[in-house]
C-alpha cells in the first residue's frame, strides 16, 4: 500500500510513517523540510530508503500541494490512503473575550483549509489506487454533542472538518473510497504534552489496522475513534 501522510516529520505523523514502514507499506511522507528531512525522519528514510518518499508540503499553500501531487504522480502513479494529519493548537486556553482571530484564521487555514487542498490535488492519485481510504485526523473537541467552553479555534476547526468528511465520504461512496474523520485520543506529542495517557505507536498501529482493513466498521460510520468505534456527533 502507498500511503501519504501529512505532517509526517513529528508526531503522530511521524508514529504512522514508522509503523506502516515496518509493516511493509510504502510511505510518502509530507512536511515542509521534506526535501532534506531531519531527524527522525531522516533516520527512518536512512533505514528504509525504498519505503520513504519524502517531499516537501506547506498544506497552507495550494501551490505547495499542487507541486507536490505532480512529483507523486510522475514518481509513483497513484496512491491508496490519504492521512491528513497536519495540524495546529491555538489558544488553548482563552477565553472568547480575549480571543486573537488572527490565530483562528490560521487555525482553520491548516486544520479545514489544509486537508481540503490535499483532496482537491490528491484525489486524482486516489482514485488510481487500490482498497483506498482517507483519514482526516480530528478530535473529540470537534464533538458539538460533547462541547465545552474552549479551545475555539481547534474545535471549530475539527467541528468543521468533520463535516468536510462526511461530505467527501458521501461523494466517494459510489467508488467505495472510504472516508474517515478520526479521533486519535489524547496521545504523547508536542500537541498532546507529557500529561497524555495515550501512545501515538499505539494509535497509529490502531489507523494502519483501519487502512489494512482489519476492522470492521459500519459503512455508515464516518467520526470514529481509532479503535474504530462511533464517536458522538
Amino acid at each position: 500500500m502507498k500511503i501519504f501522510i501529512t505532517g509526517a516529520n513529528r508526531g503522530l505523523g511521524l508514529a504512522l510513517a514508522s509503523t506502516a514502514v515496518e509493516r511493509g507499506h510504502t510511505v510518502i511522507a509530507g512536511s515542509r523540510d521534506g526535501e532534506n528531512p531531519t531527524g527522525k525522519l531522516k533516520v527512518l528514510q536512512e533505514r528504509f530508503p525504498d519505503k520513504v518518499l519524502s517531499v516537501s508540503l506547506d498544506v497552507t499553500s495550494e501551490q505547495s500541494i499542487s507541486i507536490a501531487a505532480n512529483q507523486i504522480m510522475e514518481k509513483e502513479g497513484s496512491i491508496d490512503a490519504i492521512i491528513n494529519n497536519a495540524g495546529v493548537l491555538y489558544e488553548r486556553d482563552a477565553k472568547i473575550e480575549d480571543l486573537d482571530f488572527s490565530l483562528l484564521e490560521l487555525t482553520m487555514n491548516v486544520n479545514l483549509y489544509g486537508p481540503m487542498r490535499v483532496m482537491k490535488h490528491f484525489l486524482p492519485l486516489l482514485k488510481q489506487g487500490t482498497n483506498q481510504t482517507v483519514i482526516n485526523i480530528s478530535s473529540d473537541a470537534g464533538s458539538i454533542a460533547n462541547a465545552y467552553g474552549g479551545d475555539y479555534p481547534y474545535a471549530i476547526s475539527k467541528t468543521a472538518l468533520n463535516m468536510f468528511s462526511k461530505q467527501l465520504n458521501h461523494y466517494l461512496s459510489n467508488q467505495q473510497i472510504r472516508v474517515y474523520a478520526v479521533h486519535p485520543g489524547w496521545i504523547k506529542t508536542d500537541m498532546g504534552g507529557d500529561k497524555a495517557r495515550g501512545s501515538p505507536i499505539e494509535t497509529a498501529s490502531n489507523l494502519l489496522d483501519i487502512l489494512e482493513k482489519k476492522k470492521e466498521i459500519d459503512r455508515d460510520l464516518f467520526f470514529i475513534n481509532h479503535r474504530g468505534e462511533a464517536m458522538p456527533l
